[in-house]
């Protein structure tokens, strides 16, 4: 598989697909083009998920304590679990490319 690859013409809902995993970590690739978190909307997830932007741009909002990141290809961080955390913002005119490993506390 490539990264870059294999990505829909028309792009209604972001693009989720599991790369590998087991019972205790998942490796995705999503694609964004425009897409953000509902209104009002919040992960609580009780993974940790590392993320890392692998081409595009997006903005994400995280609580507890609050801050707004501005991601850029190569930038990549550690969300905690159970850490409240929304994507306010992908780039609309390009494809926004994350790669997220999840794994257990």
């Amino acid at each position: 598989m490539n990264l870059w690859q294999d990505i829909p013409a028309a792009l209604p809902d972001e693009l989720i697909q599991t790369l590998a995993g087991s019972a205790r970590v998942r490796i995705e690739r999503i694609v964004s083009r425009g897409h953000r978190s509902p209104e009002g909307f919040w992960y609580d997830q009780a993974e940790h998920e590392f993320v890392l932007l692998v081409a595009g741009a997006a903005e994400l909002e995280l609580e507890a304590p609050c801050e707004r990141l501005r991601l850029e290809p190569g930038d990549c961080l550690t969300i905690a679990a159970h850490r409240r955390h929304r994507v306010n913002w992908t780039h609309p005119e390009q494809d926004t490319i994350w790669l997220a490993v999840f794994f257990a506390q």
